[in-house]
């Protein structure tokens, strides 16, 4: 059995590659112009992976491909080498909320956890989102402050444009001369954590985020 390799975000980075090859393609454009589209989406695609096998670099490899049935059988092909996100138990995610006596927890049992980069879910009845994540081999995670706009706007997390909330957190930052001072950190995010995990294609503000609200 082939190890599995891809996480979520990078999945889902290869499918927005592949529809940028599509939507060229239906544009007749030149010939030349049209390879260099797929050659330049294989090098993003394969940059992500710098220390895949020779083999995994030939099943990443999308510069053959042609047709529409073709890529379609090369994202079921590549979907099958996902990696999961990381099982976790209600004591766990009780650990890490040790001061919040009352947290309500999510269904895992109804989570595709196949289709995460991160775990997240809301409280509305205290305007809490939660949000749970494997930051460099740990999971960790955080409360938010979560305020429904109702309204369409880019999300900080994805990128994408969506219905958003805003989200924030409280940090305490070192300095000696004011050991009071808070800091409050926060931005828009997806209002369903489900369409957020679904268009993610890079991780670099959420681990910022957790990084700087964790004071790691």
């Amino acid at each position: 059995m082939t190890e599995k390799f891809i996480k979520n975000e990078q999945l889902n980075f290869i499918k927005k590659q592949i529809k940028l090859i599509k939507d060229t393609t239906k544009k007749n454009v030149p010939q030349n112009v049209l390879m260099a589209t797929i050659d330049l989406a294989n090098a993003k695609i394969l940059d992500l992976f710098p220390n895949a096998s020779y083999d995994q670099q030939e099943m990443l490899d999308l510069s053959r491909l042609r047709t529409d049935d073709e890529y379609e059988e090369y994202i079921q092909r590549i979907s099958s080498l996902l990696l999961p996100f990381p099982q976790i138990t209600d004591q766990q995610l009780k650990k890490m909320f040790p001061k919040n006596k009352k947290l309500k927890l999510p269904d895992l049992s109804k989570i595709d956890h196949s289709q995460l980069t991160y775990l997240s879910w809301n409280d509305l009845r205290s305007n809490k989102k939660f949000i749970v994540y494997e930051l460099e081999g740990t999971m960790v995670g955080i409360e938010c402050k979560f305020t429904p706009t109702s309204k369409y706007n880019y999300c900080s997390v994805c990128h994408c444009l969506g219905e958003v909330a805003y989200f924030s957190t409280v940090t305490k930052e070192k300095k000696a001369k004011n050991p009071d001072y808070y800091k409050s950190i926060g931005n828009l995010i997806c209002a369903d954590s489900s369409e957020c995990n679904k268009k993610i294609t890079n991780v670099d503000y959420l681990t910022t985020f957790l990084k700087n609200s964790l004071e790691i």
